[in-house]
C-alpha cells in the first residue's frame, strides 16, 4: 500500500499501459481518476477498481482542450479534496502506423503534438495550482524510447516524445522550489494493444524487438507499472527532473 491515501489523476487510462498504471495504483491505495477521451472505456475501468474494493472517478478528458483539462482538475478536487499524483500518459499512438519520415502530413503532426506534448503540459497548468496550495505533489510523464533509439519510423511521435522529456526537465526546475517532483518513464516497444495492431510493422516485430534487448523478451504493460508506482511513491522522494528508461537493455545513456 506504497500509495495509500494519495489521490491519483491518470490521463489516457482507459486502456493499454494507462489502465494498468491504474489498477496497480488503486491496489496500492491511490483513489484514481481516470481522465480519458473515451467515456465508455474510463467507466468500465473504473469499474474495474471499484470491484476489487478501491476508489475511481472517470471523466471525459481531451487533454488538447484547456477547458476540458481545468474540468478535469475541478471536478478531482470536488470529489477527493486533492491532487497528489499526476501521470501524463494520454498520447496519439493506436493506429498512427509505421512510416517513412517523409510520408507523413502536417495535420499529422499538428495533431500528435497537440495531444503528445500541449496536452501534457495543459494537464500540468490545470493541477499544479492545487498542488501548490496543499504543499506539493508529484507528476510523472510519459516520454518514450524511440527518443533515445530513433527507430520505429513514427518521426513526429518520437520528436512529441522527445519534447515531453524537455517539459519534464524545465517543471522540475521551475516548480521544485513548491515541492512538486517531474520525472518521466521512457517505455520500450510495448506490447499493448496499439502496437499489437500497428499497421506496418513486420507481423514478427515482437520476436525482432525482443532479440534486440538484454533482457530476450516482449515487454508488457505490467512491466512499467512498478517504476511507475515507485516514482509516484514516496521511495522517490528527493528525484526529480529525471527519464527512466524501462526497455530490458536495449538502449542505455
Amino acid at each position: 500500500m506504497r500509495l495509500k491515501n494519495k489521490v491519483a489523476i491518470i490521463t489516457g487510462a482507459g486502456r493499454g499501459i494507462g489502465k494498468a498504471f491504474a489498477i496497480r495504483f488503486a491496489e496500492e491505495g491511490a483513489a484514481i481518476v481516470i481522465a480519458e477521451i473515451d467515456l465508455a472505456n474510463a467507466e468500465h475501468a473504473a469499474k474495474e477498481i471499484e470491484a476489487k474494493g478501491g476508489q475511481a472517478l472517470a471523466l471525459h478528458t481531451d487533454v488538447s482542450d484547456e477547458a476540458s483539462t481545468n474540468e478535469m482538475a475541478k471536478k478531482t478536487m470536488e470529489r477527493f479534496g486533492k491532487i497528489d499524483v499526476l501521470v501524463n500518459n494520454a498520447s496519439i499512438y493506436y493506429g498512427i502506423g509505421a512510416r517513412p519520415w517523409d510520408d507523413r502530413t502536417p495535420d499529422e503532426w499538428d495533431r500528435i503534438f497537440a495531444v503528445n506534448v500541449k496536452g501534457s503540459w495543459l494537464c500540468c497548468k490545470a493541477v499544479v495550482p492545487h498542488m501548490i496550495a496543499q504543499g506539493g505533489g508529484n507528476i510523472i510523464n510519459l516520454s518514450s524510447g524511440t527518443h533515445f533509439s530513433g527507430g520505429g519510423r513514427l518521426i513526429h511521435y518520437t520528436c512529441s516524445k522527445g519534447a515531453v522529456i524537455s517539459l519534464t526537465r524545465v517543471l522540475a526546475r521551475e516548480l521544485g522550489g513548491h515541492n512538486i517532483r517531474v520525472n518521466a518513464m521512457a517505455p520500450g516497444f510495448t506490447m499493448s494493444e496499439a502496437s499489437r495492431e500497428m499497421p506496418g510493422n513486420p507481423p514478427n516485430i515482437e520476436e525482432l524487438i525482443s532479440q534486440t534487448r538484454c533482457l530476450k523478451r516482449s515487454e508488457q504493460p505490467d512491466d512499467l507499472v512498478g517504476t511507475a508506482v515507485f516514482l509516484a511513491s514516496d521511495d522517490s522522494a528527493f528525484i526529480t527532473g529525471q527519464t527512466i528508461i524501462i526497455d530490458g537493455g536495449g538502449v542505455f545513456l
